[in-house]
């Protein structure tokens, strides 16, 4: 499977928000594959993968950047499957990844980026977030009950928070960027009728009866207040160091084949190479050798 493929079947859809372009979701086909295959794609998937192994291998020996990966969608649309089947020829030693669920007391008691903060990747490593700092003004702005438990001062609330929290983590993305952090935003785009489809695969099948609770399917109810925080997210923060990228999640093989190919390019982009050595360095490499070499 040739890069071109797959670059012409992106074209029809798009899957990267511009900034500074005002998108709703309705312009995003969740089921849209273009002219790929699955059959077809596994090739390229494999490529890819092997793309990814060799990047971070060069990523870990620079030591100069980090990249942190972002994957935000609602339920079942497929985060924890890209996460194993993209990452699965990683070296784990450089790879790590968090999920973020309801914050904890001592984590209320920070400011909302402080979790998620302190799971950043350090340099040379790969850092992915299962949710994060973005359920912040996705989950809290549709149910408000959850913005009464951060004991936020009175100045700090009102209509005004959500702006100002779009404000705040575009610089914080920012912060991130120029000191090396790379950031990379994938919304895992699930149709409401595939959910539906995914939950009750879950609710039939014994082995997968634990992947579902009674409130997943009563956060449904919310949908349309989720897509449309969803569509102000990315008209807020989707910037030129920091953009998002909205993968048709319908079909898990096209959503990992998307994800797995901007990784790589972003990774691509950075001209990653081992360090070159100095001639110090060498001389004590001919003197190991030396050694070695003369062992009895």
């Amino acid at each position: 499977m040739r890069t071109e493929t797959f670059v012409e079947a992106l074209q029809p859809q798009g899957m990267v928000v511009k900034p500074g372009q005002v998108v709703t979701l309705k312009e995003f086909d969740a089921s849209f594959t273009g002219t790929l295959s699955k059959i077809d794609s596994q090739d390229f998937l494999q490529q890819s993968k092997e793309q990814l192994a060799r990047f971070q291998d060069m990523l870990y020996a620079q030591d100069t950047y980090a990249l942190l990966i972002i994957l935000q969608a609602m339920d079942a649309a497929g985060k924890d499957g890209t996460i194993k089947h993209v990452m699965s020829g990683l070296n784990p030693q450089g790879c790590q990844v968090f999920s973020f669920k309801a914050p904890s007391a001592e984590e209320l008691d920070h400011d909302y980026l402080w979790r998620c903060f302190k799971a950043l990747p350090e340099r040379g490593r790969i850092g992915i977030f299962n949710r994060s700092y973005y359920e912040e003004v996705l989950a809290v702005r549709v149910h408000p009950k959850l913005l009464e438990k951060q004991q936020l001062p009175p100045t700090a609330k009102g209509d005004h928070i959500w702006q100002q929290r779009f404000e705040e983590i575009n610089h914080f993305e920012k912060y991130l960027v120029n000191n090396g952090i790379l950031v990379l935003k994938f919304f895992l785009h699930v149709s409401k009728e595939e959910q539906k489809k995914r939950f009750m695969e879950r609710i039939n099948r014994p082995e997968k009866n634990w992947k579902l609770s009674p409130s997943d399917a009563k956060e449904r109810a919310y949908w349309d207040d989720y897509m449309a925080s969803y569509e102000d997210v990315f008209n807020n923060t989707s910037t030129d160091w920091a953009p998002w990228h909205v993968i048709p999640a319908d079909h898990k093989w096209f959503t990992r084949l998307s994800v797995a190919y901007f990784i790589a390019e972003k990774m691509k982009s950075l001209n990653l190479a081992y360090p070159q050595v100095n001639s110090e360095h060498l001389k004590q490499l001919q003197v190991a050798r030396e050694i070695l070499e003369n062992e009895a």
